[in-house]
């Protein structure tokens, strides 16, 4: 089962990791510090349009891996009395 679980979440994180890589890829834009898609750009004029700067990506947030990392507990035994 622990086999399992760290094999759902390493997928987990190489599909994050390749779905951010592909959008660090596209350009983005703005105009006086707002967002505007390549669309609006073409329709409104390319007047004050700045292309922003790539933020740096990472694959999974320190908080992420701690949620998908196995946990390291102690469970309380359990004993069971014979059969009368």
């Amino acid at each position: 089962m622990n086999k399992k679980t760290l094999s759902i979440a390493a997928a987990i994180l190489a599909i994050a990791g390749s779905t951010a890589a592909f959008a660090a890829e596209l350009p983005t834009y703005e105009t006086n510090g707002f967002p505007v898609s390549p669309l609006q750009v073409r329709v409104l004029g390319a007047a004050h349009v700045e292309q922003q700067a790539a933020a740096p990506t990472t694959v999974a947030s320190v908080h992420q891996t701690k949620v998908l990392s196995p946990r390291h507990v102690k469970t309380a035994d359990v004993t069971t009395s014979p059969a009368r």
